[in-house]
């Protein structure tokens, strides 16, 4: 059994872990456990290991929480407090069909009343399941749905004391997890956030990322960086490219399929200004690179996932201090009012999308520093104040203690 001291774990479970690229609610885990560590909670980040060989044994005699290795904390750029605990999953689990060889069901059913529940004062979790076996086993549980809901919740389940909050990252969900059952003083939507490594400048490392591209005589880039799907926009911003080669636009995220997918598209249409990093690694170089950028776009398309979306992105965007070119949906439009240096512009256009490039070099020029204005107005959606403002909803006495 794994050797947790009584009642101090903050556990936050995920169902899956693959450090894959597309992987965005895998690392909103993950950012989210690493922020309740930096706080000084102990926090453990749990998940199956589906591809485990171990024996039976293993179910019985669990490894300690430990350090991420460097793979782990290259790709999702956590600090040191996070400690990970691996859930073994020998064979047959997942292996061959039926309700008690499944994953979720060793883990509720067995791993969470016998391993879990005696050492934890809390659970933050997105599994449905897990949340009904913490419920039961009388665990303070929170809650996160990010998608609109489609079923009718437990009322035994959103009406027990013990769970405490569903979080969200829209009004519009918000609003369907009520539509579908959850007690309205039960849900509430908070924005994602960054970070704390974004705040750090790296003017040396970002000047090596202009030297390398900026090619061609061009002396402005563009970056945009997230997941390669049509309606976040990239194919929208492959043709604003196409309006101004005179600057060079650099895009980062998806997998390598996808990154192949978006070269023979840009080649297709004679678009010679773009250029796909794929996935950058260790991803803390990130942070020089949106440094390193004149512009950071955010290109959203409008349509139904225009109307929850809160990306992480735009929020590590404003960490940087670099400006922000946003098309005007309508999860960002309270933005629009803030001290932050941003120009805005309508959806589904790349001609008002270029238009809105230039306009933006012109009025906020670079600077080595960032700008204040926008790194300051950041500060309050770091990862950390989103858990602080999270566990403002559990009663201090169930809360875990803070082991600075």
């Amino acid at each position: 059994m794994i050797n947790f001291s009584k009642k101090t774990q903050y556990i936050f479970y995920t169902r899956e872990l693959s450090l894959q690229p597309d992987t965005a609610h895998e690392i909103h885990d993950v950012l989210c456990a690493n922020a309740a560590a930096n706080l000084g909670y102990s926090s453990v980040l749990m998940y199956p290991d589906k591809k485990s060989s171990v024996n039976l044994l293993s179910l019985i005699y669990l490894e300690q929480p430990k350090r991420p290795d460097r793979e782990f904390i290259e790709f999702y750029d956590v600090q040191e407090k996070l400690k990970i605990a691996v859930l073994p999953m020998p064979w047959p689990i997942d292996q061959i069909g039926g309700k008690f060889t499944n994953s979720s069901t060793v883990v509720t059913k067995y791993f969470l009343p016998i391993h879990i529940r005696p050492n934890s004062q809390l659970v933050h979790t997105r599994d449905w399941n897990f949340v009904k076996a913490a419920v039961k086993n009388k665990i303070p549980t929170i809650y996160e749905r990010h998608y609109y809901q489609d079923q009718k919740f437990e009322p035994e389940i959103v009406h027990n004391p013990y769970f405490k909050i569903a979080v969200t990252q829209s009004e519009p969900i918000r609003q369907s997890l009520i539509e579908y059952g959850m007690p309205p003083e039960k849900a509430v939507w908070l924005h994602n956030g960054f970070n704390g490594s974004f705040l750090i400048r790296q003017p040396q490392e970002a000047e090596i990322w202009r030297q390398e591209l900026l090619t061609n005589g061009r002396k402005h880039l563009v970056v945009y960086s997230g997941a390669l799907y049509p309606f976040k926009g990239v194919d929208l911003l492959i043709d604003s490219a196409k309006e101004l080669p005179e600057i060079q636009f650099v895009i980062t995220g998806g997998t390598e399929a996808q990154v192949q997918a978006y070269q023979q598209l840009a080649r297709d249409k004679n678009v010679e200004n773009v250029k796909f990093l794929g996935w950058i690694l260790p991803r803390e170089r990130l942070v020089s690179l949106f440094q390193a950028a004149d512009i950071l776009a955010h290109p959203h398309c409008a349509g139904k996932s225009a109307d929850f979306t809160n990306p992480v992105k735009f929020f590590q965007y404003m960490a940087a201090g670099t400006p922000i070119v946003a098309t005007e949906i309508p999860p960002l439009m309270e933005f629009k009012a803030s001290p932050l240096i941003a120009s805005w512009c309508t959806p589904d256009n790349p001609h008002k999308l270029a238009q809105s490039i230039l306009h933006t070099l012109e009025t906020y020029p670079r600077k080595i520093e960032g700008y204040a204005a926008s790194i300051d107005f950041a500060q309050q959606f770091s990862w950390e104040n989103r858990i602080t403002k999270i566990l403002s909803y559990v009663e201090e006495a169930q809360r875990p203690p803070i082991l600075l």
